[in-house]
């Protein structure tokens, strides 16, 4: 057990040492030469039949290390998984730093050393064995060979009966003594005729012998170098197979290393993701509620962009009935001068129509008068002539006696004969007519603009001779539609002092909307960077954390695996 089994301590990837027992194998050649695979030394030569006993004798050796090792490898594995339960264990922060932390620190980079000083002796140990395994492979290739040769040649054939006679010689001696004790005894023929053909039967039975005995030797031989090789190449495969169990114990203590690793981290992630869905359902209250606010903004713009809608058709409307207003007022101004205009042409006219009347009465009676005159030879004197003077001058043709009044007329018309003041009287009357039809004409084309106002005029009102009555009753439709307008002109401007007003409440109205969406603005871009910020310090916080508990349970396994070591190295003390 101690020549072939020593303890070789193995290291996971935390650079912990454990103690596990490791076959150290040994290389034979074919002379029985036995290498060891750390030193190298040659230990002493054996036959065919001590190489057979040292065989047997390594077989049960290495069965007995075999099953050594598989107990202890597999009370290792069940220690490890043990600690493994007790590593996910969190130490408490009052022992996480203290002395005895770099105490372990201080052993672990010792066992580290120690360990990396007996992985470089492995290997250089490693490199021997193949160099000297290499030189006893191209050894025993020569030797094979030059015995091949050499039983191959005939001479080595013939030198054999020699070597065999000294074999019979020594194996056969009484006989060979007997033989020359009694060289004296030569010259009995029948003797010496027995003698030499027991001798050559004896020679050829030696021969026979040496023969099988070659043979037996040779294919021997053979096998020995079959065994050989098979024996080699089942070292070589041990020592390969003892390399690979070796690099999948690490790989394995690997993955379970990784595995704890991997469930630390799946514990982390899932700690993360409740935080993180805690975080998500305040991150989803929130938007909820600033959905709200944006909606309740949207509603509170939409009744703005309504109001501004609103106010800007008021204002239209507004301007609308300030033009018809105006263009109203411009009509009843308009109105108002062309009744004052009509009224006073109309004044005109009465004087002229008076007068004309009278001229016409008058001339009337002055033609009858003067028609009875000339009847009876008479001159018509005039009402005003004082005594009754009147120059009595003879009657023409073409001068009347008038009246003072009808004589003003006359005077009136210009100078000139009767005829031509009275013709220049009716063209006056003619230009008149024709100023009374155009102003009949515009009259008619204002009242066709304006059907409102014309229709408050009745057809007596129109006609050329009305009376005042008409002209009144005109005028108080008139003054009515301007006490009307100025009403809706009243009422208009109510209309629009309420619009302005609510044009300035819309416009606060809008201003206080304006004022809280930018305040909301405000507070969700504080809101969005304050939680930037928190998440950030989450991020920094739990990477620490995990830092933290990551160093705690890498202390806690190495002071749990040094705990096993020394206990270890105790139970075998």
């Amino acid at each position: 057990m101690q020549e072939g089994a020593v303890k070789k301590k193995t290291h996971n990837n935390r650079g912990c040492a454990t103690d596990r027992p490791s076959l150290q194998l040994h290389d034979y050649n074919c002379s029985g030469v036995v290498i060891n695979n750390d030193l190298g030394v040659k230990e002493q030569r054996l036959g065919c039949v001590g190489f057979l006993k040292l065989s047997r004798r390594y077989l049960r050796t290495s069965l007995c290390i075999f099953w050594t090792h598989t107990y202890c490898w597999s009370n290792s594995c069940i220690g490890t998984m043990g600690t493994q339960g007790s590593g996910r264990k969190r130490a408490p922060l009052k022992d996480r730093f203290s002395a005895e932390d770099e105490a372990l620190s201080s052993i672990a980079r010792e066992a580290e050393a120690r360990l990396a000083a007996k992985r470089a002796a492995r290997a250089e140990a490693r490199d021997i064995r193949m160099r000297e395994l290499e030189r006893q492979q191209k050894e025993l290739d020569e030797k094979c060979d030059k015995q091949y040769s050499d039983y191959s040649r005939p001479s080595s054939r013939c030198a054999t009966p020699g070597l065999s006679a000294a074999t019979l010689a020594s194996l056969g001696g009484s006989s060979s003594r007997r033989g020359s004790a009694d060289m004296g005894n030569v010259y009995d023929p029948d003797t010496s005729l027995s003698e030499l053909r027991d001798i050559y039967e004896l020679k050829d039975q030696i021969q026979d012998v040496e023969g099988r005995y070659m043979q037996g030797l040779k294919e021997l031989k053979e096998s020995l170098v079959e065994v050989e090789e098979k024996y080699k190449k089942a070292m070589v495969s041990n020592a390969q197979l003892d390399n690979d169990k070796g690099n999948l114990i690490y790989q394995v203590d690997t993955l379970k290393d990784v595995i704890e690793e991997m469930e630390e981290q799946m514990a982390e992630m899932k700690r993360e993701l409740e935080d993180k869905s805690k975080e998500l359902e305040r991150q989803k209250h929130t938007c909820t509620v600033l959905q709200h606010k944006q909606e309740e903004l949207k509603e509170g713009i939409r009744q703005r962009d309504e109001l501004i809608e609103e106010s800007q058709k008021m204002q239209t409307k507004l301007d609308a009935l300030t033009r018809e207003v105006f263009d109203l007022q411009e009509t009843i101004n308009w109105k108002d001068k062309k009744i004052g205009a009509l009224e006073r042409q109309k004044e005109y006219f009465d004087c002229i129509r008076n007068e004309r009347d009278e001229l016409r009465d008058e001339l009337a009676d002055i033609k009858q008068k003067a028609k009875a005159g000339e009847k009876h030879g008479l001159v018509i004197i005039p009402d005003g002539t004082p005594n009754g003077d009147v120059n009595h001058e003879p009657v023409s043709s073409g001068i009347t006696v008038v009246s003072q009044e009808a004589a003003q007329v006359l005077e009136s018309a210009g100078d000139g004969p009767l005829d031509v003041r009275l013709r220049k009287l009716a063209e006056e009357k003619d230009e008149l007519l024709t100023q009374i039809r155009k102003l009949k004409n515009q009259l008619e084309e204002e009242r066709q603009k304006h059907p409102k106002v014309d229709s408050t005029f009745t057809d007596g009102e129109r006609m050329e001779n009305g009376t005042d009555l008409h002209f009144i009753e005109m005028q108080r439709d008139a003054n009515r539609q301007i006490s009307e307008y100025k009403f809706k002109l009243s009422k208009a401007e109510q209309e629009m002092g309420t619009m302005e007003q609510n044009i300035n409440r819309l416009e606060g109205q809008v201003s206080r909307y304006k004022a809280s969406a930018d305040n909301s603005e405000k507070v969700e871009d504080e809101l969005k960077a304050e939680k930037r910020k928190l998440q950030r310090e989450l991020r920094t916080a739990l990477d620490k954390m995990e830092e933290m508990e990551m160093t705690n349970n890498h202390l806690v396994k190495r002071l749990e695996k040094m705990k096993a070591n020394r206990n270890a190295l105790l139970s075998q003390q």
